[in-house]
């Protein structure tokens, strides 16, 4: 059974850090791309980043370029997304997801398993 588990939200002041960790189980991790992905009440889900298989390929929408940084541990298991000069506009909710295959501007519906996401919260 494939599980994808978000960990790291939380609520914090404009202009401060969250590292955000999704841990994966039950799949062949290394075999999939992967992407987190956010969503604002009343808004739609949208790409904030996602990474190759091997992590040598990323992309990230331009509104986190140059503040928030995409990683993997493929011996852990786990991805991770470093959100700095954090916004109150990065308020929402966010999901890790896993993809067989790699996309620029990760589109959602070729994710294949998601996690039930991590609130992050930025007052202004």
């Amino acid at each position: 059974q494939v599980q994808v588990v978000e960990s790291g939200g939380g609520l914090v002041q404009a202009g401060e850090s969250l590292r955000l960790s999704c841990a994966a189980s039950g799949l062949t991790f290394n075999n999939y791309a992967m992407g987190w992905f956010r969503q604002a009440p009343g808004k739609e889900r949208e790409a904030v980043s996602c990474i190759s298989r091997s992590g040598g390929s990323v992309y990230y929408a331009d509104s986190v370029k140059g503040r928030f940084t995409i990683s993997r541990d493929n011996a852990k298991n786990t991805l991770y997304l470093q959100m700095n000069s954090l916004k109150p506009e990065d308020t929402a909710k966010y999901y890790c997801a896993a993809s067989l295959v790699f996309l620029l501007r990760c589109p959602g519906g070729t994710y294949n398993y998601w996690g039930q996401g991590t609130q992050v919260t930025v007052s202004s």
